[in-house]
C-alpha cells in the first residue's frame, strides 16, 4: 500500500473500491487481523489493531471472498461452531437444546438468504452458492458492531442478491451496524455514505456516490429532429456533438436541461435525460487514473 490513510465513522456504510490488484483484499485482510500490517497505525471500534487484536475480532464480522466451512459438518452444526467460538448464546451439543434466541436467529437469517430447507443438510451437498449464503449466516449471528464484506454477493442469484442487500439495510439502519463493502458490482455501492476508491495501493477517490457522479461523468441530453440542420443550429451554443444515428448529444453543468431545452423552435422527435450510474463514474476514474500513471 502507498502511503494509503482513511477513517469510517461509526454507523457508516462504507465502500471500498478498486480493479483487481488495486490493494483491496489486502487492506481488508490488515484490518479484520488476519494479516500482519509492515507499517503504519489501525484503530477498529476504539480498538489498537496491534495491542488489542482480540478485542478487534469479538467487534467483526466477516464475510470472505472464499470459503472457510467444515464440509463435513451440517450447515447449522457450522453456525453453532462459529457462535461458541465468541461465547455467546451458550454451547449445547445439539441444536434442540440451544437457547431459544439463537433458534430463532438461525432460522430468520435462513430464510432471508434462502436455504431455510438446507439448513441442517451436510455442507458438502451445497453448491458454491449456497456455501456463500451460509457464511452470510454464520457471519451475522454475533450481531457484530463492524461488518467487513469482502465480495458478499459473489456466486449468488439476482433474487438472492436482492434479498441479502434488503437485510443488510434493515440491520444497518437498526441496529446502526457499520458496514465495510468491498464489491465488484458497482451499482451494490449506490446506497454507500461514502466511497473510497483505490488502484495500486493509492486512494483516487473518497466521497459519496452522487459526488463521485458529478465529478465524473457530465450529464447531458440526447435529441432528434426531422429538421437536424436546424435543431444543430439553434443548439450551436452548447457545443453539440453528433452521434452515429444523427441526433445529438448535449452535454451540460452548469447549464439544465430547461436552459438547453428552451433554446429549441423546432419540433423534437426524441429526447432522453441521461444521468450518470456509478459505474460509470467509476470508469471513468479508474480508466483516468491508469492513464496517468502510464504516462508518468
Amino acid at each position: 500500500m502507498d502511503g494509503l490513510s482513511f477513517d469510517v465513522r461509526p454507523g457508516e456504510f462504507f465502500a471500498f473500491l478498486g480493479p483487481n490488484g488495486a490493494g483491496k483484499t489486502t487492506t481488508i485482510s490488515i484490518l479484520t487481523t488476519t494479516l500482519a500490517k509492515s507499517s503504519g497505525t489501525v484503530r477498529i471500534g476504539g480498538y489498537d489493531l496491534d495491542r488489542q487484536a482480540k478485542d478487534v475480532r469479538q467487534s467483526i464480522g466477516i464475510i470472505f471472498q472464499n470459503p472457510s466451512l467444515d464440509l463435513n459438518l451440517t450447515a447449522e452444526e457450522n453456525i453453532r461452531f462459529h457462535v461458541s467460538l465468541y461465547g455467546i448464546y451458550g454451547y449445547r451439543p445439539s441444536y434442540r437444546m440451544m437457547p431459544r434466541p439463537y433458534q430463532e436467529n438461525v432460522l430468520e437469517l435462513a430464510e432471508v438468504v434462502g436455504i431455510a430447507q438446507d439448513i441442517f443438510k451436510p455442507v458438502k451437498t451445497f453448491s458454491g452458492g449456497m456455501k456463500r449464503k451460509l457464511e452470510i449466516i454464520r457471519s451475522l449471528m454475533h450481531k457484530p458492531k463492524i461488518l467487513f464484506l469482502d465480495e458478499p454477493t459473489l456466486g449468488l442469484d439476482a433474487v438472492s442478491r436482492r434479498s441479502l442487500w434488503d437485510y443488510l439495510q434493515k440491520i444497518h439502519e437498526e441496529e446502526k451496524m457499520t458496514i465495510f463493502l468491498t464489491t465488484h458490482y458497482i451499482e451494490e455501492a449506490e446506497e454507500a455514505d461514502r466511497i473510497c476508491i483505490v488502484n495500486h495501493g493509492r486512494m483516487l477517490f473518497s466521497g459519496s456516490p452522487q459526488e463521485m457522479k458529478n465529478l465524473m461523468v457530465s450529464k447531458y441530453l440526447l435529441i432528434d429532429a426531422e429538421d437536424r440542420d436546424s435543431l444543430r443550429s439553434e443548439l450551436a451554443g452548447f457545443g453539440p456533438e453528433p452521434m452515429e444515428d444523427g441526433s445529438l448529444k448535449v452535454r451540460f453543468s452548469e447549464s439544465t436541461p430547461q436552459n438547453i431545452l428552451s433554446q429549441i423552435k423546432t419540433p423534437l422527435s426524441f429526447m432522453r435525460l441521461h444521468e450518470p450510474t456509478l459505474e460509470e463514474a467509476y470508469i471513468d476514474l479508474v480508466s483516468n487514473g491508469q492513464d496517468e500513471e502510464e504516462a508518468s
